[in-house]
């Protein structure tokens, strides 16, 4: 991954999306990463590997349920605050 200044990337823009196209370019400011820049394909790939993740976990939650496979919604959300579920 290419990492660049938050100066170098405003001084060198162009360069600095000409490179997001091949990989992600992370930038820093005050030596911290603040951002990180990657091409339009790669956003729009990661979007579709979101929904598609979701679609799977909704799928299993009908599977979940029409099998009678169900939980206490008090003692689920216990489990999730004493992080359990992490």
């Amino acid at each position: 991954m290419h990492a660049l200044s938050a100066n170098e990337a405003k001084t060198h823009f162009g360069d600095m999306l000409l490179k997001a196209q091949r990989s992600p370019v992370q930038i820093s400011k005050n030596g911290k990463p603040v951002a990180v820049v990657i091409s339009a394909d790669e956003y729009k790939s990661i979007e579709e590997l979101k929904l598609q993740m979701l679609q799977l976990r909704v799928a299993q939650a009908k599977a979940d349920i029409a099998a009678g496979k169900l939980a206490d919604g008090d003692a689920f959300f216990d489990e999730l605050e004493s992080g359990q579920h992490d």
